[in-house]
């Protein structure tokens, strides 16, 4: 799964794929992608500049983790990060940061990655990995899997809240694998009615 510790959306997809691991035969691996990367150039509204603006801290640290301490740390990290961020409703910065790293068994000293622009370059290779193989139109959760045939399958979502535990889980997984793994099946949404519930 591609995330951006930001996105609410994400954050519950992601708690999702944590309930399928348990009842499903898959073994989750999370990877960043960045919101203000994907929305570099295009018309928003200010509102969402000033988020993209400050979208970039949380997953320069991510990748800094990535690099020390590899995937697993990043998936214990997204987790801590998480959980401050839209369970905890705490400021994005350098103490979230920090408490986040401290909480995931990291170094805190790592926020300071968030102002390091060199990590831009391994920032922009994952991002661009996620996302090449579902397109520019969509946002995250990005998921990539095994389809019927073996061959991968990269979809955006599911999109989903709250998140559903235990079978019911793994049944939209079983139902989103399907589609998925549909020859030209592309697109299945309607329009969401409610905010994002952190069940």
């Amino acid at each position: 799964m591609w995330f951006d510790p930001i996105c609410p959306w994400a954050w519950i997809t992601s708690r999702w794929l944590l309930e399928v691991e348990r009842v499903r035969d898959i073994d989750v691996r999370y990877h960043v992608m960045s919101l203000s990367v994907l929305n570099e150039g295009r018309e928003l509204p200010e509102a969402y500049q000033e988020i993209m603006k400050t979208g970039w801290g949380p997953v320069r640290v991510c990748i800094a983790v990535g690099q020390q301490y590899g995937p697993d740390a990043v998936r214990n990290l997204y987790t801590a990060m998480g959980t401050r961020i839209h369970l905890g409703k705490e400021k994005r910065g350098p103490e979230l940061y920090a408490a986040a790293l401290t909480d995931a068994g990291l170094d805190p000293a790592l926020a300071s990655a968030a102002d390091d622009t060199t990590l831009d370059a391994a920032l922009r290779e994952s991002h661009e990995a996620g996302m090449r193989p579902v397109g520019t139109e969509v946002g995250t959760p990005v998921v990539h899997a095994p389809g019927p045939d073996g061959k991968q399958v990269a979809f955006f979502g599911p999109v989903v809240t709250p998140a559903p535990k235990g079978e019911a889980a793994g049944r939209l997984w079983d139902g989103v694998m399907l589609v998925a793994g549909t020859p030209g099946f592309f697109e299945l949404k309607r329009s969401r009615d409610i905010d994002p519930i952190f069940d």
